[in-house]
């Protein structure tokens, strides 16, 4: 079971691990050992994520969000499988924690009144300055 916050827990039956060989350092541990880790959470079908949650973890997913719903994570950081499965699954309740907390409404503002006067005033002066840097129309 994995604890993401007070009322997110994603039960172990929800994660499917898949161990490949993983690329890098490890010598010839490398060639003989599957160490990488490739977490699946099949996210969309899951009982334990509310609707806007999963809405906000597939905009946050990208690329990682699968078309049937799933969640795929990887992780070849380290030699050891174990170390491995502790950082991605660290990842997936990162990400789903993240998911979870509702983002700030942005309340659009206006200028104020002053602001646009000072605004226009300042335009008005700096055409004024460019006026003057002009040729003047004189014909003698």
């Amino acid at each position: 079971m994995l604890r993401v916050t007070d009322q997110i827990t994603i039960q172990d039956w929800e994660l499917t691990e898949h161990f490949v060989r993983a690329s890098g350092p490890g010598g010839q541990n490398v060639n003989k050992v599957s160490t990488a880790v490739e977490l699946r959470f099949e996210a969309a079908r899951s009982p334990s994520l509310p609707d806007p949650v999963k809405a906000r973890l597939k905009r946050l997913a990208g690329r990682r969000w699968t078309k049937e719903g799933a969640l795929i994570l990887q992780c070849d950081e380290t030699r050891s499988q174990a170390r491995n499965r502790e950082i991605v699954r660290q990842r997936l309740a990162e990400l789903i924690e993240k998911a979870s907390h509702r983002p700030k409404r942005r309340i659009p503002t206006k200028p104020t009144k002053a602001s646009q006067r000072r605004r226009v005033d300042a335009k008005k002066q700096r055409g004024q300055v460019k006026a003057l840097r002009r040729k003047t129309s004189d014909q003698d």
